[in-house]
């Protein structure tokens, strides 16, 4: 609305060309996200569901009675605020529509007694990626660049036909989806990790792949449409950044299925916008170690005991050291060597950390934070450079 409304208030007043800036549609659309989802969270907490506690969760009863699923305010507030910074385009409506909709199926578990089920959750998520990659390509061939070599044109770029282009980028959007939401489990780490990807990727696609001079010397194909992807994610990012004050550890309230899912969807969606499928191991190493191995032990169990292998985990807990041993050498005789190394550690990994190591939730999320603030920017370097 504002860029639509510049041409016309500059006639009253000149500085009004403004916003007709990026530049200061991002900082606008951030600055009015943040504040806005800092001040609403605490005068909705009465009206979001509650947390019903994980047991399986180390120090998951902390959770318990907490208020979940604010991440139905902050993705609200992040798509309002977009009606007012973002430039006019059709493609970017759709993908705002398609982040709303992975808001509203993560919400709806959050506030579902019991929870729904893995295979709903899953297929809801299937679906939203499914769209989200037909919008992104708009059902024709993309432009995409590879890590390390140079294709065969001046900015190493090569050409995917849309139907190896969908069913790619649906695969990548699901896990992205799924390996956030599994991140989200110690006050404040999958919002802090979060922020850190979408600053990286706000960054890359407005200044390097959405700069035709930058993006030139870096031989990377331009992307006209980086600088309007660079409001949309610094918009979601100031959202986001209202939420973890509150999430800051003693948590007041919890993003929930919401959040994470609406999330997970956008920095996949950054990605493949970005042109490199592979720039999601660059931006969100953390979160892809951290949940995405999760999802991996879980996905091989669940193969082997489709098989007839046992896949029981360990006896724990045990007080009697003999009765102990006993199970210990029991399982050994019924298990295979790689059952019983997938089961030797707990996943997510913030939850070996917790329990294995004996981090406290801080040391999780600081070390957590610093492991991907490092990471990133080396990553960066061979990414893009070593071409």
């Amino acid at each position: 609305m504002l860029p639509f409304l510049a041409s016309y208030l500059t006639k009253i007043w000149g500085p009004f060309r403004l916003f007709e800036s990026y530049l200061v549609l991002i900082g606008l659309g951030m600055l009015a996200a943040a504040v806005s989802t800092w001040w609403l969270l605490p005068r909705l907490f009465r009206k979001l569901p509650r947390d019903q506690g994980k047991p399986f969760v180390q120090a998951g009863e902390e959770a318990k009675g907490k208020p979940t699923g604010a991440g139905v305010v902050f993705a609200a507030v992040s798509l309002g605020v977009l009606v007012f910074v973002l430039p006019p385009s059709f493609q970017m409506w759709e993908l705002a529509a398609c982040l709303f909709l992975c808001m509203l199926s993560g919400f709806g578990d959050d506030c579902a007694y019991p929870h729904w089920t893995e295979m709903r959750k899953g297929t809801l998520d299937l679906v939203v990626a499914f769209m989200a990659s037909l919008a992104l390509c708009q059902c024709q061939a993309v432009t995409v660049w590879w890590p390390l070599f140079k294709g065969s044109a001046t900015d190493g770029s090569f050409l995917i036909p849309v139907w190896v282009y969908v069913p790619l980028a649906t695969a990548l959007l699901w896990w992205s989806i799924n390996a956030t939401n599994c991140t989200d489990g110690v006050d404040g780490l999958a919002g802090s990790l979060t922020l850190l990807s979408l600053f990286y990727l706000g960054g890359f696609l407005y200044g390097i792949v959405g700069h035709i001079e930058v993006s030139k010397y870096l031989l990377l194909p331009h992307r006209p449409e980086g600088a309007r992807w660079g409001i949309l994610i610094f918009v979601a990012a100031g959202g986001l950044a209202g939420y973890v004050w509150h999430n800051a550890k003693p948590s007041a309230v919890l993003m929930g299925d919401a959040g994470s899912r609406f999330l997970g969807l956008l920095v996949g969606m950054a990605v493949l916008a970005a042109g490199n499928p592979f720039l999601i191991l660059v931006v969100a190493p953390v979160v892809l170690v951290n949940g995405g191995t999760g999802l991996v032990k879980l996905l091989l169990l669940r193969f082997f005991g489709k098989l007839g292998v046992d896949v029981r985990p360990p006896a724990r807990n045990i007080v009697n050291a003999t009765a102990q041993r006993t199970a210990t050498e029991a399982e050994e005789a019924r298990q295979s060597r790689f059952v019983r190394f997938l089961h030797r550690y707990r996943f997510p990994l913030h939850d070996h950390c917790r329990k294995r190591l004996d981090w406290s939730d801080p040391q999780v999320l600081v070390r957590f934070v610093l492991l991907q603030a490092l990471l990133t920017p080396i990553l960066f370097g061979l990414l893009v450079k070593l071409r």
